[in-house]
């Protein structure tokens, strides 16, 4: 039964005979192309592998309670899926970083529809922000819950995108500091004014609010310059509320809480004040595959957070593809040989994420000392 497709045109093919190998050969009915048929094990194994990694399944439901399974994946868990460029212009990007450790965070950017790029550092830092959103084409504004150093980055990398801080983390900001039952009166309605930026849908609501937002300031500042000796110094008496005022002062004066009724940028359509998108569609299923997977090491979980990224990018490549093109620890480690930069620890991922080893891994060029 000819049932081969032409690597060329697409054709049906038919059987030509056979390769000194002892292969069938075919050959095309339409643009004579010959080729033969190989069974891509390695591929389909990988895929097994990725599948159950992203999976809720267990190791103990499998046949021989994953003996097999767990002897073929230890060919896969050395390799470094790797996000490409993306210089498609984007309305509106999404950035977070998902912490794996204490010391360890992946650095994360989507789009509406797509996972876009994704980083290893160690923190959050403006290098670490710089090196995700350099590979990246800036886009009209960016969403972020307002991680440290990346106001930093998206300046030094992105000068002309608009900034958009998401108001849900602002408000969450504020409760973190008045708690959501506040006993003081300046608290009840500090708490109440976070509350009411989840409601800003115009500008003249924007400018009402702020404008209530400075009455209170004015109001209170008496109140929160107060002072009381605490262990034997003079300490602000309202400490928790001073911060909580501080932050949304920072904001407003950066310009950040309301960029999303700019008119210039709802005029294709409106802009989103939140980071939902990142949070719900990425952060959230990140957290359960790791979850599912909870006794995976350090090391383990990082490449877990990767492989999810890689399969939802707009055109993930086929597995085939992915083994051939993907770099490997064996990668790595060459990349800290030649540029004398060894680990300690090769299982230790905190090591990574600074300097020339990992940038060769995100940046220009595409894996340039690929060990062969």
């Amino acid at each position: 039964m000819d049932n081969m497709k032409c690597p060329s045109c697409g054709g049906p093919m038919k059987r030509n005979g056979r390769a000194p190998s002892g292969a069938q050969r075919w050959r095309c009915r339409s643009c004579g192309a010959s080729a033969t048929h190989s069974n891509d094990v390695a591929a389909r194994e990988l895929a097994a592998f990725v599948g159950w990694l992203l999976s809720r399944g267990t190791q103990a439901d499998m046949p021989g309670r994953g003996r097999t399974f767990r002897r073929r994946a230890a060919l896969f868990w050395p390799m470094w899926p790797m996000p490409e460029v993306m210089d498609e212009v984007f309305r509106v990007v999404y950035v977070d970083g998902i912490w794996i450790a204490r010391d360890c965070v992946v650095l994360i950017a989507c789009s509406d529809e797509h996972v876009l790029s994704w980083h290893l550092a160690r923190a959050e830092t403006t290098a670490a922000w710089r090196s995700l959103l350099s590979r990246i084409a800036p886009p009209d504004m960016v969403v972020t819950d307002g991680g440290s150093g990346f106001a930093s980055a998206v300046a030094a990398e992105w000068p002309r995108t608009r900034v958009q801080r998401c108001v849900f983390h602002a408000f969450c900001q504020v409760k973190r500091h008045t708690t959501s039952r506040p006993k003081l009166q300046a608290g009840v309605e500090l708490y109440a004014l976070a509350g009411e930026l989840l409601h800003v849908e115009t500008l003249q609501q924007a400018d009402w609010w702020v404008e209530r937002f400075m009455q209170w300031c004015e109001f209170w500042s008496d109140f929160l310059e107060q002072k009381s000796l605490v262990e034997g110094r003079m300490a602000y008496t309202h400490r928790r509320l001073r911060e909580a005022r501080s932050g949304l002062v920072r904001l407003v004066n950066a310009g950040t809480l309301f960029t999303y009724l700019d008119p210039a940028l709802c005029a294709e359509g409106p802009m989103p004040a939140t980071n939902n998108r990142i949070e719900g569609g990425v952060n959230s299923q990140l957290r359960e595959v790791l979850r599912s997977h909870r006794g995976l090491t350090k090391l383990k979980r990082v490449k877990a957070v990767f492989w999810w990224c890689y399969l939802h990018v707009e055109c993930p490549k086929t597995m085939a593809d992915t083994l051939r093109e993907m770099p490997t620890d064996a990668d790595v480690d060459l990349l800290r040989e030649r540029y004398g930069m060894r680990a300690e620890d090769a299982s230790r991922p905190e090591k990574w994420g600074e300097g020339l080893v990992w940038e060769e891994l995100h940046h220009k060029t595409r894996y340039p000392f690929r060990n062969e």
